[in-house]
């Protein structure tokens, strides 16, 4: 298994979901977040804003779906501008549901 992170633009997350959920891939977390890349914030005029709005999109899925998983974030998250987000790929040891303790996805 294998957990997938995006940080994303919140303009593009909707779509990404959609497209995930569009894939088969409906289980997921979003979270507001704040942050910023390697651009250390935006300067717009004389204003700087260090850190900008994202979106994290969580979720946990087999190995075998990584490939389609990305493929679908990278389609619908791309601007070709900045900030576009970041995906961070995991391995997962074990999940459990807490309500039943069933062990796996």
């Amino acid at each position: 298994m294998k957990m997938i992170r995006a940080i994303l633009r919140p303009d593009t997350a909707e779509d990404v979901a959609e497209g995930l959920a569009d894939a088969g891939f409906v289980s997921m977390t979003k979270v507001n977040v704040f942050g910023r890349g390697k651009q250390k914030g935006i300067t717009v005029g004389t204003i700087h804003y260090d850190e900008l709005p994202k979106t994290m999109i969580l979720m946990v899925v087999e190995d075998k779906d990584v490939d389609v998983v990305l493929k679908t974030i990278q389609d619908k998250a791309y601007t070709g501008n900045f900030g576009d987000g970041k995906v961070f790929i995991t391995s997962v040891e074990e999940a459990y549901t807490v309500r039943t303790g069933t062990k796996g996805l």
